[in-house]
């Protein structure tokens, strides 16, 4: 009975991660395809895709919180299982392998709605120092953002939507920060795409940030406080 109870609980878990990471890929792709069709404008581009994906992160994250944590990211999942001292290997797995597919099946979405071929590859090429240190510094915001916001019992959802917004616009990478988002982002030749050659330095800079978000998280917000 209750081996039955934790396989519905985890079930319920990996349909919310999967589920919640295609929407927000959707989000993030199909906006930048709506934005480039409305104006020629990059700054109002990048602008309606901060704005499209902050809203729908803090809708996605308060709907889906309390069933998985909404984390729709393994380099969240990991550290936040790791700082809570509840890494379950087998469910955590699940719940990568269910952001990964969720944000490849979210992005062939966001082609057929715009007409684009549902299976396609970027062009779009992010490369160099600069972007790859901003992926790093992007993760390590959110992490301590969510710890912090955890902890002071503040609205998460809220304060992540705000980061993400935010750092769309002061990382030179536009804030992917997230190496499921990213792999799902190859499969379209849009505006909000990553080339297949980019995405293994911006997924190892992410997981980096992870990293060093750990060790901070570890002494800003140590359990016992």
């Amino acid at each position: 009975m209750g081996g039955t109870s934790v396989s519905h609980v985890n079930s319920r878990r990996w349909l919310a991660e999967f589920l919640g990471t295609a929407l927000l890929v959707m989000a993030v792709v199909g906006s930048g395809i709506m934005a480039t069709n409305l104006t020629d404008d990059v700054g109002v581009q990048l602008l309606a895709n901060a704005i499209a994906t902050g809203g729908a992160l803090l809708g996605l994250v308060t709907v889906f919180g309390p069933v998985s944590g909404a984390s729709f990211n393994p380099v969240v999942s990991v550290v936040m299982s790791v700082l809570d001292r509840e890494v379950r290997l087998s469910r955590l797995l699940g719940d990568v392998v269910s952001q990964f597919a969720g944000a490849i099946v979210g992005c062939w979405t966001a082609n057929a709605m715009f007409g684009h071929p549902w299976f396609e590859t970027s062009t779009k090429i992010r490369d160099g120092g600069p972007q790859w240190l901003a992926e790093a510094v992007a993760v390590v915001g959110l992490l301590v953002i969510i710890r912090g916001g955890q902890r002071t019992g503040a609205n998460v959802a809220a304060l992540v939507a705000a980061w993400i917004t935010g750092a769309y616009w002061f990382t030179s990478s536009t804030s992917i920060a997230n190496p499921a988002v990213a792999f799902g982002r190859m499969f379209s030749d849009s505006f909000a795409g990553i080339a297949p050659g980019s995405w293994p330095m911006f997924a190892l800079m992410e997981v980096l940030g992870g990293v060093v978000a750990f060790a901070l998280c570890r002494v800003l917000f140590p359990r016992n406080a």
